[in-house]
């Protein structure tokens, strides 16, 4: 997890990657897709890498992939993104949706609908691990996209920080689970909660998970749905 001030050096390469790119560039990334509970959230990121003042890269200093950032660096440049970007685009899809369609092809949809609604269009636009089809507008897939790109870096940690604040909102909902200490991913006290009380109206019930199967299986029968 990255310190607060530590991360310039990593800001400064991830600039320098999409300032060969172009002048307003884009990205896109998503939180949540590995949770068996809660909404995925997608978000893209349009920044004019022309008019960055001083400040506003200083400002953009710990830029990172969020995952390696402290919630408390994520909310500060949150705050920041919102301000300094050209363009913030945010999109969810609930966990009936998810199971409906399916995981992957639901975050194709989102990521595609994020940099599509960025209206006037970027001069490239850059996404986080998947391509996303001819129906989507013309785009770069990046492997590893949120450690190599600025803006993805940015959507990304917009992205989180959406997610964040849902499952705490989520959490106030259906405290017995704890999503707003484990946000929905599958940790020990996630299990214990389901395995205790069987799946939440908001737990995605299309995953081929093994916390599920053996839920399930300590169970004897399928764990009951709590109604809210």
């Amino acid at each position: 997890m990255t310190r607060a001030g530590g991360s310039q050096r990593a800001a400064a390469r991830l600039f320098a990657h999409d300032r060969r790119c172009a002048v307003r560039v884009a990205g896109a990334d998503e939180a949540g897709r590995g949770c068996l509970a809660g909404p995925l959230v997608a978000a893209s990121v349009c920044i004019d890498l022309a008019r960055l003042t001083r400040s506003e890269r200083r400002a953009l200093g710990d830029l990172d992939d969020s995952k390696r950032l402290s919630p408390a660096v994520r909310d500060r440049l949150a705050k920041a993104i919102w301000g300094i970007a050209e363009q913030v685009v945010v999109a969810h899809a609930d966990p009936a949706t998810i199971d409906r369609d399916g995981l992957h092809r639901t975050n194709l949809r989102l990521l595609a609908a994020v940099l599509g609604r960025l209206d006037p269009a970027p001069g490239v636009c850059l996404v986080d691990g998947f391509a996303l089809g001819g129906a989507a507008v013309s785009h770069r897939a990046i492997v590893g996209g949120d450690r190599t790109s600025a803006v993805i870096a940015a959507a990304s940690v917009i992205a989180k920080v959406t997610r964040d604040r849902t499952m705490r909102e989520l959490a106030a909902r259906y405290p017995e689970y704890g999503f707003d200490e484990h946000m929905g991913y599958a940790t020990p006290r996630h299990r214990a909660a389901i395995a205790r009380y069987g799946p939440a109206p908001i737990h995605r019930r299309s995953f081929a998970s093994a916390a599920y199967a053996a839920f399930e299986d300590a169970l004897g029968t399928p764990a009951p749905v709590l109604a809210r």
